[in-house]
């Protein structure tokens, strides 16, 4: 554990980094790269330098409730007693950064509030730059975010760590769990009391997903059912997607018009299917009207809900391949030109060049993000000149 000598003495080490014009490799190695990396991309950020508190958004207008809220039903409590016993702040936030659920310790309460650091509080790091919560969810591993590494004025006088939370059938991020506290109170246990909370909360997923259907429908389709992989049909992988983008359930009228068209198949191929699946998921499948009665989830669902709240950046690491490539459904074929258009028109309007350098690096054809990545990237940079030969191809 640092002693408080030692802590004042690497704030201030922070704080003079901080202040250099640039960041040379000598004094980048003083520091985790990431946070090298975050700093770089706060300054480019736009964040208005008057900025206190990281924006607030209304839950209750946008968003439905997800697979992280329902976990909370099993794990709440736990959560609240750790953060009022360590006197921490702890946040749950989504892929995007944005809090959805708190607990915080009395002497911390005030200080969370004043900064946002509360359900709705946006903490995305374009809107205020490096912090342990963006972080987490951009590296993918564990964060500290240390008092003057904090690129926001107002949360310089706290320690924050975060581990982020990761599904346990998709293996996909889900969210992140933070732990903040008074700077002079750092010490290297934060870090292990964030993985700790981050493994009550997976352990609540398991619990509250007890019954739980993963489809995974881009580049190579899979259908997981309590966390293991089924043998089923094509046909079938396109029936239960069908059913998980109409929750509300279908007639078999309608589901047979969604994945046969005006294909002449007939209502007993359907009823074939929709037998053997119901054997499949033990049951879990309803009539009158055709349901899923399991817990559903699928990337394409996780895509589109990222869309929706505005974060590119998960939704580009979700889209591995074409939605269900070889699918005659004309339900499933209009789903995926509509989600294809979006995932364009959130690339035309995305101002991260890493995040689009790296979808390029996965889909070469990607013209899309070939073209932004030309208006964004400086003509000085190789680069440039290297996209503008893959426009031409």
């Amino acid at each position: 554990m640092m002693t408080e000598q030692n802590l004042i003495l690497h704030r201030q080490k922070i704080d003079q980094l901080r202040q250099s014009s640039s960041l040379s490799l000598s004094h980048a190695a003083q520091l985790e790269q990431s946070i090298v990396s975050s700093w770089q991309r706060s300054s480019v950020a736009h964040i208005p330098k008057d900025r206190l508190a990281a924006p607030l958004l209304d839950l209750k207008k946008v968003r439905s409730p997800s697979t992280l809220s329902h976990a909370l039903q099993y794990c709440a409590e736990n959560l609240k007693h750790i953060a009022e016993q360590s006197s921490m702040v702890l946040a749950l936030g989504d892929v995007g950064s944005t809090v959805v659920w708190t607990a915080s310790s009395p002497e911390m309460r005030k200080v969370a509030e004043n900064v946002h650091l509360i359900e709705g509080g946006q903490w995305r790091e374009e809107l205020v730059g490096t912090n342990a919560l963006a972080l987490s969810i951009k590296t993918q591993q564990s964060s500290c975010v240390f008092s003057s590494e904090h690129y926001m004025p107002s949360v310089q006088d706290m320690a924050c760590y975060a581990e982020p939370i990761i599904d346990p059938y998709s293996k996909h991020i889900l969210g992140v769990i933070a732990l903040s506290t008074e700077w002079q109170k750092h010490n290297s246990f934060g870090l292990l009391a964030a993985e700790r909370c981050a493994s009550i909360i997976q352990s609540a997923l398991l619990e509250s997903q007890r019954q739980h259907l993963y489809i995974r429908a881009f580049s190579v389709p899979q259908v997981i059912f309590n966390g293991k992989a089924l043998t089923i049909t094509p046909r079938q992988t396109e029936i239960l997607a069908i059913l998980a983008l109409c929750p509300q359930g279908l007639s078999l009228d309608n589901l047979h018009q969604a994945l046969y068209g005006e294909r002449k198949v007939s209502m007993d191929t359907l009823k074939a299917e929709m037998s053997q699946l119901r054997d499949l998921l033990g049951g879990m499948l309803g009539s009158r009207p055709y349901r899923i009665l399991a817990h559903v989830e699928a990337d394409f669902l996780q895509t589109e809900q990222s869309l929706d709240a505005g974060y590119i950046d998960s939704a580009l690491k979700l889209y591995t391949g074409v939605f269900l490539a070889k699918t005659e459904s004309p339900f499933l074929c209009a789903w995926r030109n509509c989600l294809e258009l979006r995932l364009s028109d959130a690339i035309f309007k995305a101002n991260e060049t890493d995040i689009l350098l790296k979808h390029v690096a996965r889909f070469p054809e990607a013209i899309d993000a070939v073209k932004r990545l030309i208006e964004l990237m400086p003509k000085s940079q190789s680069v440039h000149q290297i996209l503008l030969k893959v426009q031409k191809l």
